[in-house]
């Protein structure tokens, strides 16, 4: 019991000075060489705006007795905020530390709720480089780019519900697609559940993705880009950009590994210098520990005639490979 105790409070120390040092961090890239006149003008007026609704909504909160005035200056806060987006400028500052962010938290939100659901302690990571899963990067800047957009439109809650479902289908679907195509590799698979519109397409999970939407349109994603802001500094934007330099090529990298033992399986060797540096630090004994959830060639889930995923029993409890079928998980 003392033991745990300790731990706990250990961690909560390391989660305490990690924050502090991201915000320290970031507070010194907000200090420096300015950017050009009409950047900062843009933001520091935004702030201004902000704060400025700010105080009108706190003036009329002070009136407020007991719940009433805690509720007052929630509703305060969240005017400074939409006052905020208002006036934000949405460009590659804000999508690539959405995506970076994004697919950090996603890769360890999933990597949580399969220990919960499933037992499974996996690595569920989607690039060769760092913690990171592209897919809910991506779904989140897709998120905040239609929030934003959808925002400005005044679009009603149900509106939000349906695009966002809409769009996390179609990501789904050329993500599964993409991989099964060009490098013959499965990560997840819906042709289990009852509900699967195509292997990687499932309606549970476009209501998923809809609700998604809907909370990150109205709760996160104002919040989100009112802490981001707009680049004010040379340090701010360097940093972004070096961020954004090693993310494409992260990504680059992860592609070549994965062509790579595509052409591996089907018995081609290296063409050149590169491919054999490649091989040698990037096998298939790499992969296969990197990326535990993927299934690639032969891994793959066998399916029958109507869809349903083949359960390949051992050999020596004379069961018929081909006669049983499995419900399955995903990946």
């Amino acid at each position: 019991m003392l033991f745990t105790v300790f731990f706990l409070a250990f961690l909560f120390a390391v989660a305490q000075g990690f924050v502090r040092t991201v915000v320290y961090f970031w507070e010194w890239l907000s200090r420096g060489d300015k950017l050009d006149e009409d950047d900062v003008e843009r933001a520091e007026t935004a702030l201004e705006e902000s704060e400025d609704a700010l105080e009108r909504e706190l003036a009329r909160a002070g009136r407020q007795r007991g719940l009433g005035r805690l509720f007052a200056r929630w509703r305060a806060s969240n005017a400074a905020v939409e006052e905020y987006l208002d006036h934000l400028h949405l460009g590659w500052y804000q999508i690539v530390i959405i995506f970076f962010v994004g697919s950090m938290a996603g890769l360890l939100i999933e990597e949580v709720w399969m220990l919960v659901s499933a037992g499974l302690t996996e690595n569920r990571v989607g690039l060769v480089w760092g913690p990171f899963s592209p897919l809910y990067g991506l779904g989140a800047v897709l998120l905040t780019v239609l929030s934003f957009f959808l925002r400005s439109r005044g679009a009603r809650g149900w509106q939000v519900f349906l695009v966002s479902a809409l769009v996390g289908g179609v990501l789904e679907q050329l993500a599964g697609w993409s991989m099964s195509t060009f490098f013959d590799a499965e990560s997840w698979t819906y042709l289990h559940l009852p509900d699967h519109i195509t292997q990687w397409v499932a309606w549970r999970f476009l209501a998923a993705w809809g609700l998604l939407g809907l909370v990150w349109c109205r709760a996160v994603m104002p919040r989100l880009l009112y802490q981001i802001g707009m680049p004010t500094t040379r340090r701010q934007a360097v940093f972004v950009t070096l961020v954004a330099v090693y993310l494409v090529a992260d990504i680059a990298m992860t592609l070549v590994c994965f062509n790579r033992k595509t052409e591996r399986d089907a018995g081609l060797p290296p063409s050149n210098a590169f491919e054999q540096w490649v091989d040698t630090n990037y096998s298939d004994e790499f992969i296969s520990g990197r990326f535990q959830n993927l299934k690639i060639g032969d891994r793959r889930d066998k399916v029958d005639e109507n869809g349903n995923i083949i359960l390949e029993e051992p050999a020596e409890q004379g069961g018929d490979p081909a006669g049983e079928t499995s419900e399955g998980v995903r990946p």
